[in-house]
């Protein structure tokens, strides 16, 4: 298991219901959070080694922004 972070434009919870069922729903993504209180708004997701550019297109194919933080 993995924790990857991310930087993210998810602003509000409407933004992250978007991104909601295709992150629930990838067999590799154990658990995932949004903290809409930090000023990145970090997406944390806990997974099985899937690489972070694949997280990233998920939220990009919602419509928002994501990036790895290193």
């Amino acid at each position: 298991m993995q924790i990857l972070v991310f930087k993210t434009n998810l602003t509000n919870s409407r933004h992250v219901k978007k991104v909601e069922p295709s992150l629930n729903l990838h067999p590799y993504i154990r658990e995932w959070n949004v903290d809409l209180h930090d000023c990145d708004k970090i997406l944390r997701v806990v997974t099985e080694n899937i690489p972070p550019a694949e997280v990233e297109n998920i939220v990009f194919t919602a419509g928002y922004f994501c990036e790895e933080l290193k």
